[in-house]
């Protein structure tokens, strides 16, 4: 006959095991709830390329890619915000979640998707920082945009949280190298270097308003 120290411990780990498995299955389903919303912010993003390609001739979009953000970093930035690992402070605490990226040809187009987006009546703009205008201090350059967009369950409709980054062409050039060079694995990088991070993203900013001025000449 098992005793009852043995009884309660069998009773406890059950019901941890329990909580940990309804815990795990609410996690899964908030990533597909994110996974949901990347698909509506793109879905919105083919339907605006197809339009603008039906009026103009051309598309605004070159490429558009998307991301969940990991287990791993979800938790990393929970700690650093104070917050218990939760389903409801992921929610409520992290905006970027679900990712997606957009890269446009012009400045200009980064600035038309953004208008177009912002006007439609189930999306609403939660936040903007626009890099483009005011650059980080190490030269990066892009449009974030937090949004909130519903999506559409059996029985229920849930509003999630999608950021958008838009760039171009050139600013997601500097930005992929950079985080190749910055991040790379036992190097270290110095001023000089710095520096010279900061003049190429200068020089991708002359190029990118150089060529928008050239398809405005040419648009005219």
């Amino acid at each position: 006959m098992k005793s009852a120290n043995v009884i309660n411990l069998n009773a406890q780990t059950e019901a941890f095991c329990s909580c940990m498995k309804d815990k795990t299955q609410s996690l899964k389903k908030l990533m597909t709830y994110y996974s949901c919303a990347i698909m509506e912010v793109e879905t919105k993003f083919n339907v605006l390329n197809e339009e603008f390609s039906l009026q103009h001739d051309r598309t605004p979009i070159t490429d558009v890619k998307s991301r969940l953000k990991s287990f791993e970093s979800i938790v990393n930035k929970l700690t650093k915000k104070g917050k218990e690992v939760s389903v409801f402070n992921i929610e409520n605490f992290i905006n970027d979640v679900a990712g997606v990226r957009v890269c446009c040809s012009f400045i200009d187009d980064v600035y038309m998707l953004v208008d177009a987006l912002s006007l439609q009546d189930d999306v609403k703009v939660i936040a903007v920082k626009d890099y483009i205008k005011n650059p980080k201090e190490n030269g990066y350059r892009s449009l974030h945009l937090i949004i909130s967009i519903p999506i559409f369950l059996a029985n229920e409709k849930k509003e999630m949280r999608v950021e958008i980054q838009l760039r171009t062409i050139a600013m997601d050039f500097w930005a992929s190298l950079e985080h190749q060079l910055r991040y790379k694995k036992d190097y270290q990088f110095t001023d000089e270097m710095i520096n010279e991070l900061r003049i190429c993203a200068q020089t991708s900013a002359d190029l990118d308003e150089r060529m928008n001025k050239l398809k405005c000449v040419l648009q005219d």
